[in-house]
């Protein structure tokens, strides 16, 4: 057996059924996304099995991105979970066959409380299709088992139908980072996404010299401020900035870099943020410039920090200075 080209022939089935898919969505799709907009309620995920599985990721993907969900095991449901599904809910039911017989026996409670239902399916003509108020088509050619038994390109196809809803449900919310860090506080992503430039960086001891600084001084205040650079000030304004690589490239300018002055070596209108700015957008902006500094000046045009490259990673706590 060749391992990579089976492990090849898995990923292409599931791609070509991704793609066949995504040329099947119509109408029904968009109805979905109208019922699950406009619901005062929650998004009541429900499957069973490997649908189930994948049904708590979608609900959780929901949650995390601004529409309010949760996902409810059927079986759960007969002994007392009915009772968290209000009126107000919408319910996507999750089940390939549309004939799974947890779900089903669902139907009559949801009819009963007016719950609008969309149903998640490979088969248009199931049970389940014909008492949804929307219909969302994820039947696949065939499974990427070698058997083309166990649930592989269906439950890819059931999990990417459930992220282009969710992705199309935050836009219609105008949903920003911000909102997405109010619910991910913990971890580096969420560290990058709640936490300002003033929270991360050097503020204190910051090397600076005026543009007539001697190319002596100028090194002392680079190894002064242990930051690799020096700010170059005239008239409290900020002039330009000196950095390691800038010393160097004195050296192979000329014989004698002592002559130098600061305003000769420097690197005048630096890049600059607002220390209010965030942290992601920051760390973003200095990949794209292919800087390692930003100097941080505020809303008065006062140098007030500087923030490296270096801050990016660890504790962004524990780097403020």
């Amino acid at each position: 057996m060749n391992v990579l080209e089976v492990a090849r022939q898995v990923i292409n089935v599931e791609s070509e059924a991704l793609v066949a898919m995504a040329a099947r969505l119509n109408g029904e799709f968009t109805k979905a996304v109208d019922l699950l907009h406009s619901t005062g309620g929650r998004v009541v995920v429900v499957g069973m099995g490997k649908s189930g599985i994948i049904g708590r990721k979608i609900a959780a993907t929901f949650a995390s991105t601004g529409t309010p969900s949760f996902s409810v095991h059927p079986g759960e449901a007969f002994h007392g979970d009915l009772g968290m599904i209000r009126p107000e809910d919408v319910v996507l039911m999750i089940s390939n066959s549309g004939e799974t017989e947890e779900l089903i026996r669902l139907l009559p409670f949801f009819q009963y409380q007016r719950n609008k239902v969309v149903a998640m399916t490979g088969n248009a003509r199931s049970t389940l299709a014909a008492h949804a108020d929307a219909v969302l088509d994820i039947s696949v050619e065939r499974e990427a088992c070698n058997n083309n038994l166990a649930p592989t390109s269906s439950t890819t196809a059931t999990l990417v139908m459930g992220d282009a809803l969710a992705v199309v449900l935050s836009t219609l919310r105008n949903f920003q980072p911000e909102d997405f860090a109010r619910f991910h506080p913990g971890g580096n992503l969420g560290r990058q996404l709640l936490t300002r430039v003033r929270d991360v960086m050097h503020k204190t001891n910051l090397p600076f010299c005026a543009p007539a600084a001697t190319f002596r001084d100028v090194v002392h205040a680079i190894t002064r401020g242990r930051l690799g650079l020096a700010l170059v000030m005239q008239a409290g304004s900020l002039a330009g900035i000196i950095t390691d690589g800038d010393v160097r490239r004195a050296f192979d300018r000329t014989d004698n870099p002592m002559t130098l002055l600061a305003r000769d070596i420097m690197t005048a209108s630096p890049k600059i943020i607002d220390p209010d700015e965030r942290f992601a957008v920051a760390e973003q902006r200095m990949k794209e410039l292919k800087v390692n500094s930003l100097v941080v000046v505020d809303s008065k045009e006062q140098v007030v920090g500087v923030l490296q490259i270096f801050d990016m990673a660890g504790d962004t706590q524990a780097l403020a200075q």
